[in-house]
């Protein structure tokens, strides 16, 4: 069986967040992307545990499998916290949580209130550093399951140049013999992460990090698993495994369009790639200030191999573009204008799903059902051949499928990121 799982999203409890976001509408929003096992998202906040006891069920009704179901939906019961700590100045890092049963997350709940407000935000802050939280939650259960989120971007993540680390080792300490796996968030994706050779131990996970429905799916993780086999440890077995039998592929976001992939200074919008900001002392040439430190240039520092590198036993990707976002380009229109919306709905239900749409769809069937132009718009970015102007500082990357004057720091994808293309054989 099939399962593409986005395993971290935020509900309507965290900040910054659609009110859309509970557990009773995401099932339908998340069908339509294509998604069929979901995160639950904020486990840790009283409020909605408690929506999440009266609305899940037991998945299939089996009891021992960990995962659970609403309107025809699987979930896993996950959460994001944020931990702030002194280490050498203040440390700021996000870490994912996963729990295999409401009963265990309800006592992880109740030992991670001792060191927090669990009630303040979906995503709760804690005086306590990384080590400190895993060996709480993994104290709870083994069965748990604990790995840092978006571990790129500059402010709140395990190698963020802002109050990151170097290391895996010095990040979590002696916790680390728990954490298996890393989220490699919008701005970075594998070939980014396979230039550390020290992370060849961890597994790379995609996820949304959605805070509105529009945004679920945007990146996931692909397994193969057998129809009465679909389960809690079964997914995460083969994620801490990197078991290709299993672990298929994961989806992703070309990482220029992530909001930190380049150097830059949003309130002057200047953005630099490394080699420049470096030449100019890594200070905004308008102001003087320092830039923000983007996550090639986090890479570009901590890398010991090459650019292009690909380690033995890698989990196969695909990039993608969202689909509305393809449609508004070739239609030369907004993502969220009405036009856009009814080619978006016309086109997921006649192929089925957006992933259907964007990964699956045969180009003569594509031609044929879609005007000219969105079909050559979702074929380039399927091929890759698109435009990326990188986002920075906050400000998310643009990709285009046709040129339009280009500006010097646009590019073109690179083909051989589309090399990555080759998950599309594992996915369709």
């Amino acid at each position: 069986m099939r399962v593409i799982a986005d395993l971290h999203i935020h509900s309507r409890y965290s900040r910054a967040t659609s009110p859309q976001m509970g557990v009773e509408t995401l099932s339908s929003h998340a069908k339509t992307k294509g998604v069929n096992l979901l995160g639950t998202g904020d486990f840790t906040h009283p409020k909605y545990f408690s929506e999440l006891k009266r609305h899940l069920k037991p998945y299939r009704d089996d009891e021992g499998t960990g995962l659970y179901e609403c309107g025809g939906m699987a979930f896993m019961l996950t959460s994001e916290v944020s931990c702030i700590w002194p280490k050498n100045g203040v440390k700021r890092a996000h870490l994912c949580l996963c729990a295999p049963s409401l009963e265990i997350a309800e006592q992880v709940n109740e030992g991670l209130g001792k060191i927090g407000n669990l009630s303040a935000d979906g995503r709760p802050v804690f005086g306590a550093g990384l080590p400190q939280v895993t060996e709480l939650v993994m104290g709870v259960s083994r069965d748990c399951f604990v790995y840092p989120a978006h571990a790129w971007t500059p402010w709140f993540s395990v190698f963020g140049s802002e109050s990151g680390f170097d290391s895996m080792e010095e990040a979590f300490e002696d916790q680390v013999k728990h954490v298996h796996a890393l989220e490699t968030g919008l701005s970075s994706d594998p070939p980014m992460n396979w230039r550390l050779s020290a992370l060849d131990k961890y597994a790379l996970l995609s996820n949304s990090d959605a805070h509105s429905p529009e945004k679920i799916g945007r990146e996931a993780n692909v397994f193969e698993l057998p129809e009465n086999g679909v389960s809690y440890k079964a997914v995460l077995g083969a994620v801490e495994k990197k078991d290709l039998s299993r672990f298929k592929m994961t989806v992703e976001f070309f990482p220029e369009e992530g909001k930190y992939h380049w150097d830059g200074h949003r309130a002057h919008e200047v953005s630099m790639a490394p080699k420049d900001a470096i030449a100019g002392g890594n200070l905004c040439p308008v102001c003087g200030k320092p830039l923000t430190i983007g996550v090639l240039h986090r890479v570009e520092e901590l890398a010991d191999r090459p650019e292009g590198f690909a380690p033995k036993g890698a989990v196969p990707f695909v990039h993608l573009v969202p689909l509305k976002e393809v449609i508004g380009d070739a239609l030369e229109s907004g993502a969220a204008t009405k036009s856009v919306q009814q080619e978006y709905d016309r086109l997921v239900s006649g192929f089925g799903t957006e992933l259907d749409v964007l990964l699956c769809a045969k180009p003569s069937e594509l031609r044929a059902a879609a005007p000219e132009r969105v079909a050559e718009a979702v074929l380039r970015a399927r091929e890759g051949n698109v435009l990326l102007k990188p986002g920075y500082d906050g400000v998310y990357g643009k990709v285009s499928l046709f040129a339009k004057g280009g500006k010097p720091e646009e590019k073109r994808g690179d083909a051989a990121r589309a090399s990555g293309q080759k998950g599309l054989t594992e996915f369709c």
